[in-house]
């Protein structure tokens, strides 16, 4: 298992990296909450129901106490909150919601690990990850190929 990335250069000519070459995550796909369910089912007596109705509910729960007002935490996982973005009022008797808040957005904090004999911090959800670059595809090799041959004929 490994995290893939793909290269990219920073075109931002008022950015302090213009031109810089940079990493970016590539995903390889989307797990389903259906696939998420297979994997659990195979690894515990619990049915494939029975996991989908738990996460289903789950995301209820979560929704309604993080509406409250509460931090969710996950033990093994992480804490998930809600933040607001605001815009600042000059007085506290003009600050409203409707004038002031500019968005709601849940933050996941995953869960911290400190490791006892060497003092390093480690999130759990990444225990054992490893950084890959992409492999590169055919076509992309195809077009590279065939654009230094133009090139060489056109010279």
């Amino acid at each position: 298992m490994a995290v893939h990335y793909r290269l990219y250069q920073n075109k931002n000519k008022k950015s302090g990296g213009y031109q810089m070459w940079y990493g970016r995550a590539v995903t390889m796909g989307v797990t389903t909450t259906d696939q998420i369910a297979d994997q659990i089912q195979s690894r515990c007596t619990a049915t494939k129901a029975d996991i989908k109705a738990v996460l289903s509910a789950l995301v209820v729960v979560m929704r309604n106490e993080m509406q409250n007002g509460n931090v969710v935490k996950l033990d093994e996982l992480g804490a998930f909150k809600i933040t607001i973005s605001t815009k600042g009022s000059p007085t506290v008797k003009e600050f409203s919601v409707s004038q002031n808040v500019r968005g709601v957005r849940v933050i996941f904090q995953p869960e911290l690990h400190i490791n006892r004999e060497t003092g390093m911090r480690s999130r759990s959800l990444l225990d054992g990850c490893k950084v890959v670059e992409l492999p590169k595809n055919g076509i992309e090799a195809e077009k590279t190929d065939a654009n230094t041959n133009e090139k060489q004929e056109g010279e």
